[in-house]
């Protein structure tokens, strides 16, 4: 009974990106960061103070998976999450001067891992990717 696993559109994808994040996760060790954490911060670097919810929107993550991912950065002291001033209940997370410090040394490292993809994949290809699974529907 052939199941075609390999035609699984999610399995394929999933491959791809556990390949992809232990490629980025090992050019960005040297500054201690994962990709997610590296994303994390350069989202909160472009966006500014964000709440919970309006980062794990802007990643795609869910509430609960941001919240996870978040503390070791908060513990790190990469970053402050502290109550809204516009709303006390709220609660925002903002870069630190170390998050930032972090951020600047790791960028370099993400920059080479890009130029490494693109030189492995080809520059167009790789735009090509990012266009295609940005457009990928899902139906619900």
């Amino acid at each position: 009974m052939g199941l075609g696993i390999d035609r699984c559109n999610c399995n394929v994808l999933r491959k791809a990106a556990r390949r992809i994040s232990q490629f980025y996760d090992e050019r960005l060790a040297p500054a201690g960061l994962r990709i997610t954490q590296y994303t994390m911060l350069a989202a909160l670097y472009e966006l500014r103070e964000l709440s919970v919810n309006e980062l794990a929107r802007h990643l795609d993550l869910d509430r609960t998976t941001t919240g996870k991912n978040l503390r070791p950065l908060e513990d790190a002291k990469l970053v402050r999450i502290a109550p809204s001033s516009a709303d006390r209940r709220a609660r925002k997370i903002s870069l630190t001067s170390k998050g930032l410090a972090v951020l600047k040394a790791a960028t370099p490292l993400w920059r080479e891992a890009q130029r490494q993809f693109e030189e492995s994949n080809g520059r167009e290809l790789s735009k090509q990717l990012r266009a295609l699974l940005a457009a990928l529907a899902i139906a619900h």
